[in-house]
């Protein structure tokens, strides 16, 4: 009888777990998803584990190449998946920029700004991961996922909420 509680007991638990996990994507509407075929990933916004963030560039990578898409090297992808993480709140500075002489990629990203862009702010609340998806050759976004309490200090609790978190955010991917 208590073997058959603490399994009831463990599966409550697991699902209200899963359940707390908030994960939303939005990507570009009109962007074809159907001329990526190849990926780059790499830590954008490092949050001080790089257990945990080498664990969240194999999740998102495995989820990718599931989909069909082909890890490469960053000069030869078609996409560049950059990863973002915050174990702790903090308010936080976007600048998205628009024309072709920008080479950068949000955050703390590949490359320099150009002068014409726009800047909003918002907070990043603990435990938050961002994975963030450009086409390589625009530098535009194309995609971005977030997973709210994704990771936090418990190593095994974390690989589970990154691998379901990725399970979740890719699920629907690519978006027709």
């Amino acid at each position: 009888m208590k073997l058959r509680f603490s399994i009831v007991a463990a599966v409550l638990l697991a699902a209200i777990a899963a359940a707390a996990q908030e994960v939303r994507t939005d990507f570009d509407h009109s962007y074809d998803f159907s001329k990526i075929h190849t990926f780059a990933v790499k830590i954008g916004t490092p949050w001080g584990n790089p257990l945990n963030e080498e664990r969240a560039r194999s999740a998102t990578a495995q989820q990718l190449t599931a989909k069909g898409w082909k890890q490469v090297d960053e000069g030869q992808a078609d996409a560049l998946v950059v990863i973002h993480g915050a174990r702790s709140t903090q308010q936080t500075f976007d600048s998205m920029y628009g024309g072709a002489s920008w080479s950068g990629y949000g955050w703390e990203g590949w490359g320099t700004p150009d002068t014409h862009g726009t800047t909003g702010s918002r907070t990043i609340r603990v435990g938050t991961l961002v994975v963030d998806i450009f086409d390589a050759k625009t530098k535009k976004l194309i995609f971005r996922g977030t997973g709210e309490d994704e990771i936090s200090n418990q190593p095994e609790q974390n690989r589970k909420k990154i691998d379901l978190g990725a399970e979740k955010m890719f699920r629907n991917f690519p978006p027709r």
